[in-house]
């Protein structure tokens, strides 16, 4: 079973974790089912970019994002080459490590 290497973020995992990720499932299924409480705005529907996340080891074993993600992807705050809306990013056969951004849009409207 693939595994996800989940960097430390102050909010939602100040210390760093691994979890257990079933193929075929989203990253962001997969960090909610592990009690990693990442935005999801519009309820995983990709409307939204709350649930950034930047693929630092394994990107390329994720499904390819489609034109909609991509244009989303584009306002996204903290934006890198290896960035994937996590409830667009399907889990493969090979480990993941990810970071969550510090912000989100929702974030830097709110103040946080």
């Amino acid at each position: 079973m693939p595994q996800i290497v989940v960097l430390p973020h102050v909010e939602y995992c100040p210390e760093g974790t691994v979890i257990e990720a079933e193929k075929g499932v989203s990253v962001c299924d997969a960090l909610l089912s592990h009690g990693i409480e990442i935005e999801h705005a519009c309820e995983k529907s990709c409307a939204c970019t709350t649930c950034h996340v930047i693929v630092r080891e394994g990107f390329n074993s994720l499904n390819e994002a489609e034109e909609k993600e991509e244009d989303l992807l584009d306002k996204a705050w903290g934006l890198e080459p290896n960035s994937r809306l996590s409830c667009q990013a399907i889990v493969d056969d090979e480990d993941l490590t990810i970071e969550i951004p510090k912000y989100t849009i929702n974030h830097a409207k709110e103040g946080h």
